[in-house]
């Protein structure tokens, strides 16, 4: 490569990392008072708006719920969404969550499980972990044999069940580091 072309990248570059600092110093001198520091009972860094009263529309995404690629779970609809990165909605249906849920906010994914025992001892598959809440452990997961468990109320559970079908449709979406979006 002749040098004028490197140097031409070189110069892209620092054009480009400039700009990201520009942007970074701009972004932390915006921050009002006391939002840059952690608190110990915070819930998670970005919190989305209330979801509108009434039925959720299956076909759209819930206002306030982000924008781009994401999985939108409401916990009182008990209805989850799964947008794509053109903020179209590729799929939509209702669950059965557990007794456990997660606050208002956006995660990621951390961690997934082709097939374990739930905690309310059912075989499941497809688990897509995104947080715990005082210790357990809340995510999506299928009930092997597609049949709604009976909770034992003793047993505090964070699993949000789904059909097979949609757990292999979120299995296939919400891969680790996949943004979660849960919305009241």
């Amino acid at each position: 490569m002749p040098s004028s072309s490197s140097g031409f990248v070189f110069g892209l570059t620092a054009v480009a990392l400039a700009a990201v600092g520009f942007l970074g110093y701009q972004a932390s001198a915006t921050v009002p008072a006391g939002l840059d520091t952690p608190h110990a009972s915070a819930a998670p860094a970005t919190v989305v708006s209330k979801a509108p009263r009434g039925r959720a529309d299956p076909g759209v995404p819930p206002t306030g719920s982000g924008v781009g690629e994401r999985v939108v779970y409401s916990v009182t609809a008990d209805r989850v969404w799964l947008v794509g990165s053109r903020n179209e909605v590729t799929r939509s249906f209702t669950v059965t969550p557990g007794d456990v849920d997660p606050a208002p906010g956006v995660y990621r994914v951390t961690s997934r499980s082709n097939s374990v025992v739930g905690t309310d001892g059912t075989p499941i598959e497809h688990v897509v972990r995104f947080t715990a809440v005082d210790g357990v452990t809340v995510g999506f997961s299928a009930a092997v044999d597609d049949t709604p468990e009976q909770a034992d109320p003793g047993v505090r559970t964070g699993g949000i069940r789904e059909s097979r079908e949609n757990g292999d449709a979120m299995w296939e979406f919400a891969t680790i580091g996949a943004q979660i979006a849960v919305i009241p």
